[in-house]
């Protein structure tokens, strides 16, 4: 079976209700969801929450809610590997075997079912453990600044001074929207960040982080930008 999971619990801090709050005209779940289905990808799409509002709004599009997750996966410090396994496991011990499971954010509005698709691909291709959603950084993190305890500046790297941005080499991180994974390495909570893992690169404009306030603002101003666009095509 091949299951997307949207980790989605209810107590975010900087953004209340941040999972089921109204983005450009939708609960911010709704745009995950809805490109997990558009993708064609997933046997079952699952919403591992432990709230029960957040339950129904996944519910109401199309997710499937089969259990509550626990306390201690919901706080503040649960991370993504435990909260994927915890879904695996739960779905293995009830006769649904899972062979590949992505994870799929809740708070991913930019995310793309051919994006998803090419996850896929890439994951059953070269057998690898995980395939994830990579960006660029805009700038060489080789020329780095910090502002030291005296409000200085110091270069993290200063020997990269007088080096060419072009010739320094091209940086990426991770984009915050899928991880593709198969079944034995979330049960053994694998580390997604090595090199058992492929990219699946995206554009820089379609990669935004939403933390805070200020970071929700420009993700819908963003947002509405890019449906403009593709209206007008």
């Amino acid at each position: 079976m091949i299951v997307a999971v949207i980790p989605a619990r209810g107590g975010s801090k900087r953004i209340p209700r941040k999972n089921i709050k109204p983005f450009c005209g939708k609960p911010m779940i709704a745009w995950s969801i809805e490109a997990a289905k558009a993708s064609g990808c997933f046997d079952r799409i699952v919403v591992s929450t432990d709230d029960e509002e957040i339950a129904e709004v996944a519910k109401a599009y199309g997710a499937e809610v089969p259990f509550i997750r626990p306390p201690e996966l919901s706080d503040d410090y649960a991370g993504t590997l435990p909260v994927i396994r915890h879904a695996v496991d739960w779905l293995r011990q009830h006769g649904e075997p899972v062979d590949y499971a992505c994870c799929i954010y809740a708070t991913a509005p930019f995310i793309s079912p051919g994006n998803l698709q090419q996850g896929w691909e890439l994951i059953q291709k070269d057998a690898v453990s995980y395939a994830f959603s990579v960006t660029s950084y805009a700038f060489p993190i080789q020329r780095a600044i910090r502002i030291t305890e005296s409000g200085r500046v110091a270069m993290f790297n200063p020997e990269h001074f007088s080096t060419r941005s072009q010739d320094l080499e091209e940086s990426w991180h991770d984009a915050g929207q899928f991880y593709w994974g198969n079944a034995q390495a979330w049960l053994a909570e694998q580390a997604i960040f090595c090199e058992n893992s492929l990219p699946v690169k995206l554009p820089r404009h379609r990669v935004q982080d939403i933390d805070t306030p200020e970071d929700w603002a420009r993700a819908e101003w963003l947002f509405r930008a890019m449906q403009a666009e593709a209206g007008s095509e």
